[in-house]
């Protein structure tokens, strides 16, 4: 599998999964290669290739009706992208907590997994905040 990185990297590859996230709230069904060609205005073989990538790196699921091919994304392997990103939009205050005993190994590990499920979800509401009308 592709690194999930290089996967990303592309523009038009970030507009699909964009495309595909915008279109999963209006509807379960997925969203047709000839719906992606039309709302990107990219050629039907340059979205292939692209959906391909993506399909092989299970980002996005892939719904076959007849002759027609509808995608939807799969946005578990970005979680990976997450881990890597969250330590970067931490701030200073966040990192000067400390605490008042020592943590064993396995403890400091759960609480290291649980302190960036913690600034994942305070990430993930903030951007909702920000995007919700009229904010």
């Amino acid at each position: 599998m592709a690194d999930i990185f290089d996967v990303i990297a592309d523009g038009t590859r970030r507009d699909i999964l964009r495309l595909l996230l915008e279109r999963e709230s209006e509807s379960d069904s997925g969203t047709s290669v000839s719906q992606i060609v039309s709302e990107l205005g990219v050629s039907q073989p340059t979205v292939s290739k692209h959906l391909k990538v993506l399909r092989d790196a299970h980002l996005v699921s892939v719904r076959e009706e007849g002759q027609h091919r509808y995608y939807s994304l799969s946005p578990e392997p970005l979680d990976e992208v997450d881990d890597w990103l969250v330590p970067f939009l931490t701030t200073e205050d966040d990192l000067e907590i400390e605490l008042p005993v020592a943590l064993s190994d396995s403890a400091a590990h759960a609480a290291e997994a649980v302190g960036r499920a913690a600034a994942s979800a305070r990430y993930a509401v903030a951007n909702a905040w920000r995007k919700l009308p009229g904010r």
